[in-house]
């Protein structure tokens, strides 16, 4: 069945400000105590068990809060795509999961046990991606498809940005773990807020403008396709989305490729102290160093791929490019496992990332299954590369404890990297229109 075509007008620079803005709060508040705080609330350097038991641990609480996130994120999407009226469709959403964010980042400070703080982490988990489905949507809500590689490129460079932000700001400030969560939740509450409400949030009604109907007829259709939509759902068939083999393909390999980039990142701090053997003093200022060489990259890639996926209207050849530059940073840290080679592969998995993660979400926007579903399906999206993100320290995790270093992971890393981009290109690609002036 065909939908009706939506026309959406090109947006400003404002747009882009704030919705930036939005990611960076999001990306900090959740990967920051991915990259550092959490690692050090759990590291057990003095167990009797050894160091591997932090690790461990470690792995296991950022892997349940990333099953958490997971449904978290597309049913927050689902809701608000089934929101109707007049009222605004993502913003109660986004506001919802800041203060969650903000509420529970307190909580996971504040605990001292490794059960405490795994409980508090799933609140985390749970805020963060049901706010990121929110700002999500809004790009296919809102952009037309020549803006979405630019707005992906902004929501992919912000999370280095936001890895960034967060590590300097605690090691350089020399802040305490708890005054580290504390810092993390008022920065989402406040500036999650401020960017939530001051993004334009259109009403279920008029999110777009069509080119084929009157507005009335658009509201005959648009009630009655929330009609057939309730009527679906309650025949069971709300999950018909998966169906959709691009989409599908879209899906598994995102998150395929963010478990590879999860596991050359996640356990940073951990290969610092036990790969290489320095201390824990030594160890966060180098971190620091291997996280602003990552952000780097991860940024001029973000913005260079955005831009050249646009121009081109292809996104599948450029993705599967990336993925094979990633995996090339984790052979690099198999071979030579020096802190040289490190900030050197940080750099090459930047590249890689930031081009992927870029490519990929634009890519994604242009094979969604459903107009009317938005939120739901990037909801699905962004929660596959969180999920990859959160999922990678748990597999780390056991190939550390598999064979007592860190060489496996990187290896393993490497192969997931090239496997997601070969599921990747098995989508079809839907050339996008270009734009040309008008001469």
């Amino acid at each position: 069945m065909s939908e009706t075509q939506i026309t959406r007008p090109r947006v400003g620079r404002s747009w882009f400000t704030l919705f930036t803005l939005a990611w960076i709060v999001l990306w900090t508040a959740q990967l920051t105590p991915l990259q550092l705080l959490l690692p050090l609330q759990l590291d057990t350097p003095d167990s009797a068990t050894g160091w591997v038991r932090g690790v461990v641990s470690s792995g296991i609480v950022l892997g349940v809060g990333g099953l958490a996130g997971v449904l978290a994120g597309p049913i927050a999407g689902a809701l608000s795509d089934r929101q109707s009226g007049s009222r605004p469709k993502r913003r109660p959403w986004a506001l919802a999961g800041v203060w969650i964010a903000a509420a529970c980042l307190l909580v996971t400070g504040a605990s001292t046990s490794a059960l405490g703080i795994g409980a508090a982490w799933v609140g985390v988990c749970i805020g963060t991606a049901v706010a990121s489905a929110a700002f999500a949507a809004m790009i296919a809500d809102q952009l037309p498809p020549e803006q979405r590689g630019a707005a992906s490129s902004a929501a992919s460079s912000a999370q280095a940005l936001g890895i960034v932000l967060g590590v300097s700001a605690v090691v350089l400030l020399g802040l305490s773990v708890a005054a580290g969560y504390v810092m993390l939740a008022i920065g989402v509450a406040v500036l999650g807020t401020l960017t939530a409400i001051l993004l334009p949030d259109p009403s279920g009604g008029t999110a777009g403008h069509s080119t084929a109907q009157e507005p009335s007829a658009l509201g005959e259709a648009a009630r009655g396709a929330r009609g057939a939509r309730g009527a679906a759902w309650r025949r069971g068939r709300g999950f018909e989305f998966m169906r959709d083999r691009d989409f599908r393909w879209v899906l598994i390999g995102r998150l395929v490729v963010n478990v590879g980039n999860a596991l050359g990142t996640s356990l940073f701090l951990f290969f610092l102290l036990y790969g290489l053997g320095q201390e824990h003093a030594a160890a966060e200022d180098n971190l620091l160093i291997v996280v602003v060489v990552y952000t780097v990259f991860v940024v001029a890639a973000s913005v260079a791929a955005g831009l050249a996926s646009d121009k081109l209207g292809r996104r599948r050849g450029l993705a599967l490019a990336a993925t094979v530059v990633q995996a090339l940073s984790g052979v690099l840290l198999v071979v030579s496992p020096t802190f040289g080679m490190t900030i050197f592969a940080a750099g090459i998995m930047g590249v890689g990332y930031g081009a992927f993660s870029t490519v990929g979400l634009a890519f994604a926007t242009d094979v969604l299954p459903s107009e009317r579903d938005h939120g739901r399906d990037l909801g699905l999206v962004n929660t596959a590369a969180a999920l990859g993100q959160l999922l990678g320290p748990v597999i780390g995790a056991l190939l550390v404890a598999l064979v007592g270093g860190f060489w496996l992971v990187f290896s393993v890393a490497a192969v997931l990297s090239v496997v997601g981009g070969a599921i990747t290109v098995l989508a079809r690609e839907r050339r996008t229109p270009i734009p040309h002036a008008t001469r």
